[in-house]
């Protein structure tokens, strides 16, 4: 196999630190507690990247046991590809160069 064909087969993975795949949220990282963001890092990048886009969402806002909407809580476009993380509670002025909001 080449060396592109095992890109393609490689998935890019996204994790945090601030909180577990499948379960409740940190409270500090919801508007129950702190209402910040939570640390992320990906991994397995594409090659080709050239910048990223981040879409937070949450089907299940406002109101769990009866979704009307999906409540976009924060969108960053324009991350540099040589970026492959962002700190808990980062601030606008410290988003990567070129980053927006």
């Amino acid at each position: 196999m080449s060396a592109n064909a095992q890109e393609v087969n490689k998935a890019m993975k996204i994790a945090s630190q601030s909180f577990e795949n499948q379960k409740d949220m940190a409270k500090k990282i919801t508007c129950d507690g702190e209402d910040i963001s939570p640390a992320l890092e990906w991994s397995d990048v594409p090659a080709e990247t050239k910048s990223f886009a981040l879409i937070v969402d949450d089907p299940d806002a406002p109101d769990p046991a009866n979704p009307k909407m999906t409540w976009v809580h924060w969108i960053l476009y324009n991350i540099p590809a040589a970026v492959s993380s962002l700190p808990e509670n980062v601030k606008v002025v410290d988003l990567p160069e070129g980053t927006l909001q």
